[in-house]
């Protein structure tokens, strides 16, 4: 088991890409805590469900330590909590606005806060934060969407600067269209032929698996992958 002995925290984890990164890792051996709005566990055997909302940094900081507690240490930390919504930007409910800039962005500033230090104590590690192509271009209609997006991939970048000699490894993981209850929330119905050839939670689950059993001397900086169904356009 590639990650046996190893401690993964996801957020976001009660479904979605985040329930299918913590099935991964727990499947490959990782003791797994699942932060979440629910504090769901999933069901998976010793795995910690905690209740968080990033938006909260204290609360982002007292699940990082429960984890921290509960298992002994840090390797592997998955800022994937997110929120979308789309439209013309000055059509855009301003409190939509904040939100996608408290979760997607400030959540994972705030995850990154909490948790970097232990994965530094330990000499080694990843920090992925798992955002979007359109952290990569732009797109009509996602214009704060894209601000959030971008603004993690720069700040993932960023961290890699200060923390590759350091030991630890900061990714950022740009998938495009998944089929989850997050693309369904975009105008699209249960049943919309355009989800059928989108990528799978489980898919991506398999990228961030990738990403954190690569040989230690090696990183991945941003990986970037889109169904068939997409063009490369934008």
């Amino acid at each position: 088991m590639e990650l046996e002995g190893k401690v993964a925290l996801v957020t976001g984890a009660s479904g979605g890409i985040g329930a299918a990164v913590a099935r991964k890792l727990h499947e490959a051996g990782a003791s797994v805590g699942l932060l979440s709005r629910r504090g769901d566990d999933l069901g998976l055997e010793g795995a910690l469900g905690l209740t968080c909302d990033v938006r909260d940094r204290n609360a982002v900081g007292t699940a990082t330590d429960a984890v921290v507690e509960c298992f002994g240490r840090l390797d592997v930390v998955v800022a994937n909590a997110g929120v979308g919504a789309y439209g013309p930007f000055l059509e855009l409910d301003p409190e939509q606005l904040e939100t996608m800039i408290d979760v997607n962005l400030k959540g994972t500033l705030y995850t990154a806060a909490a948790t970097l230090p232990h994965l530094i104590a330990a000499g080694e590690g990843d920090f992925l934060s798992l955002a979007s192509v359109a952290g990569l271009r732009a797109f009509p209609g996602e214009a704060v969407y894209n601000a959030s997006k971008f603004g993690q991939l720069g700040f993932t970048r960023a961290l890699d600067h200060e923390l590759r000699e350091r030991g630890v490894r900061a990714t950022c993981i740009c998938p495009g269209g998944v089929k989850t209850n997050f693309a369904i929330g975009t105008g699209r119905t249960e049943g919309d032929p355009a989800l059928e050839g989108m990528l799978t939670a489980d898919e991506v689950a398999d990228v961030v698996l990738f990403t954190v059993t690569r040989p230690g001397r090696m990183r991945i900086l941003t990986t970037s992958f889109r169904p068939m169904i997409e063009a490369s356009w934008g």
